[in-house]
């Protein structure tokens, strides 16, 4: 089966057919910087991760680009336009710069814990300013765009008349205009309004004195705003035209809306063949917010510093976590979500690591042909099931059916000679390239700090040596108050033992 993509644009699974075969152009909505990434960030960017890898598996040579969005960003629905990074600047008593170095760095951070791979290219919208100008500029030559004041504005009922204007988030401009009537009526009477119509976007705003982050331009003094930012880098680094662009659902408008208009216009194309957008994390069926007070800081999700929280959950936990559910579906977070993934994870893996250590058997064919038969069944659908829009849940569901099979193959209920060479070899290879090359999962000690694995090696040399000189008192006693704060041990027949949490 060949790979096929919900458009979010068509409402559709489409054939996936690269703009160059080959090659692919991968674009995803990077974050603000203006602030320290949360739960809600984790999803995208682990998500569009594996897209990225399973592309690679493919056979593709993919330039992922993922922006650092460290100026600008400001909101316009309602209320004065606000410049998120300069804003938290102030409140943090930081140049501006200093501050997204520091959320930067945080953000790298964050995800090298959650393995993900760097993208090919990571710009900055400070880094793009000359960019961001020419666009503009193109806008305005063409009769898209006007400035006013110092500001510049995108024409949207002039775009409107000729393109189709709002099918990616599926919003009426007419149902767009009368609400964005209401808010101009409010910033009319607070004398803001300087726009033609209230539906257009800023694409450059004029700096006030006090603004502390502001570039020359034709214009004036000002700073960009968020939907040109990522037109200019997608542009500059992927083309006119190129294959996927992602992000949260939350972009569809207005942010991936008017990147459509202000591409379409400069470019004279589409500028995107197959949008991707990951559905949000709620928290026990709230949206996450500061408004509702439950966002949950990746650091406080890695130590466990959180009222939500019963414990720290490794990295690995909540990618796995998220990758139990489709990018598409709505993921509800709760701790007993996270603790019930803690120990599925944990079960895989085992079965995993037990799988790698397994010898061989000596003869071609099958004890039980009909085991044998199912076990490829199982292989080769894991294929398909990513090809179908990248189905991990599937591919997950699929691992766990041969677990059992695995564990009883250890504990002798089931012979190895149930199963051909082959087909043993190939679920080898299966599960490293599944777990741990497309999905990017790791193994997990008890805990962020690693630890347990080396103790519990220590303690279980120490009950062996104990048990082999009779002093069974001694290994009854280790196991009994391991069982007692939830380590299980488990003796095997050659005479060695594994632990896992109860």
């Amino acid at each position: 089966m060949a790979l096929h993509i919900y458009n979010s644009y068509s409402r559709t699974k489409e054939l996936f057919e690269p703009v160059t075969p080959g090659h692919v152009g991968l674009y995803v909505c990077g974050p603000t910087v203006s602030g320290e990434s949360h739960l809600g960030h984790a999803r995208p960017y682990i998500s569009f991760d594996i897209v990225y890898r399973y592309l690679l598996h493919k056979g593709y040579k993919v330039r992922y680009v993922r922006n650092i969005t460290d100026a600008g960003h400001f909101e316009e629905e309602g209320r004065e336009a606000e410049d998120k990074v300069s804003t938290k600047a102030q409140l943090e008593r930081l140049e501006p710069m200093e501050l997204v170095q520091k959320y930067t760095n945080l953000f790298h951070w964050a995800m090298q814990q959650f393995n993900c791979l760097e993208p090919s290219i990571e710009p900055t919208a400070t880094g793009h300013i000359v960019e961001q100008i020419g666009m503009i500029e193109t806008l305005i030559e063409k009769g898209y765009a006007y400035a006013v004041n110092g500001s510049v504005y995108f024409n949207v009922k002039k775009y409107a008349a000729g393109y189709d204007y709002g099918k990616l988030s599926g919003r009426v401009l007419d149902e767009l205009l009368e609400s964005a009537n209401r808010d101009q009526v409010s910033r009319t009477l607070e004398g803001q309004d300087e726009k033609r119509d209230p539906a257009d976007f800023a694409l450059w705003k004029a700096a006030p004195p006090e603004h502390i982050m502001r570039w020359k331009s034709p214009w004036g003094e000002g700073f960009p705003g968020w939907h040109i930012e990522c037109s200019a880098m997608a542009t500059k680094y992927l083309g006119k035209q190129f294959d996927i662009h992602g992000g949260g659902m939350d972009l569809l408008f207005p942010h991936h809306e008017s990147e459509i208009a202000q591409s379409t216009i400069c470019n004279n194309c589409a500028p995107v063949k197959y949008w991707m957008h990951n559905n949000m994390i709620t928290i026990n069926g709230r949206k996450m917010g500061k408004s509702y007070n439950n966002v949950i800081k990746l650091t406080e999700l890695f130590s466990g510093e959180h009222a939500l929280l019963s414990q720290p959950f490794h990295p690995m936990t909540v990618r796995f976590f998220i990758l139990q559910s489709h990018y598409r579906s709505p993921l509800d977070f709760s701790n007993d979500a996270l603790l019930s993934s803690e120990k599925a994870f944990r079960r895989l893996w085992e079965a995993h690591q037990i799988l790698q250590k397994m010898e061989e058997p000596d003869q071609d064919h099958a004890d039980n042909p009909t085991l044998d038969q199912q076990i490829n069944d199982w292989i080769r659908d894991l294929e398909t099931f990513m090809d179908d829009d990248f189905s991990t849940a599937k591919v997950i569901a699929n691992l766990f059916e041969m677990a059992p099979v695995i564990n009883s193959m250890k504990d002798g209920h089931i012979a190895k000679t149930a199963i051909r060479k082959d087909t043993l070899r190939s679920m080898k290879a299966t599960f490293s390239l599944f777990l741990e090359t497309i999905f990017g999962l790791q193994g997990i000690e008890a805990g962020p700090t690693g630890v347990l694995s080396p103790v519990m090696e220590l303690l279980l040399e120490i009950r062996k040596e104990a048990k082999s000189k009779k002093d069974f008192a001694t290994s009854d006693r280790i196991r009994n108050r391991l069982n007692d704060i939830g380590i299980v041990i488990k003796d095997e027949k050659d005479g060695n033992s594994s632990w896992q949490l109860s």
